[in-house]
């Protein structure tokens, strides 16, 4: 590269410095002012960079709002069988009770001793349970004196369901039905998210 050429510049110059075998590549500030095919060549991929840049967003922002859409539809799908789950999964625990009432497979004890504890005062007290839990009341009344406070009478009642009970106090009543209980639960699940 022999030759003169002359520079022009609109301030003084502070330092120079000669640089031998200064090497020009594509990431040199000067490459696209020594060859101009290579700037313009160099344009067009940032072009191309920037369209696909481009495209990609738009890709992110819709895969988002279908990502959106499939969350939307899921809440609602839940929100909407929401109701039907807890009722179905009531049913179930009724047909579950049901069986175990029929085999006998429950302490009628606990049940009344548990609705005992929800009454506000133990005395003057009357427990209706159905003939069939009666005897096995009366016997741990007699086995256990803690069974039953003083106060307390028990009585049969064919409109009470084995496994149930209803008492009635000068307070008020408090009923332990299978149903009613159900009916609790069945609630809560709706309720719960």
């Amino acid at each position: 590269m022999g030759g003169a050429f002359t520079v022009n510049l609109d301030r003084p110059v502070n330092s120079a410095v000669i640089l031998h075998d200064y090497q020009v590549d594509a990431a040199s500030p000067i490459a696209s002012a020594m060859n101009p095919a290579d700037g313009a060549e160099r344009i067009g991929l940032m072009d191309d960079l920037q369209s696909q840049k481009d495209l990609y967003g738009e890709a992110c922002r819709m895969l988002e709002g279908a990502a959106g859409k499939l969350n939307r539809f899921y809440d609602e799908a839940v929100a909407g069988h929401k109701e039907e789950i807890a009722g179905l999964s009531v049913e179930i625990a009724r047909k579950i009770l049901a069986q175990k009432v029929a085999d006998g497979d429950y302490e009628i004890e606990a049940i009344v001793k548990e609705a005992l504890k929800n009454a506000p005062m133990h005395e003057d007290i009357v427990i209706r349970v159905n003939p069939q839990d009666l005897a096995a009341c009366r016997k741990v009344r007699r086995d256990d004196a803690g069974g039953a406070p003083v106060g307390v009478k028990f009585v049969a009642d064919q409109n009470i369901g084995r496994a149930e009970c209803v008492l009635e106090s000068p307070k008020g009543v408090i009923k332990s039905v299978i149903d009613e209980h159900l009916e609790q639960i069945g609630k809560a699940l709706e309720k719960a998210e």
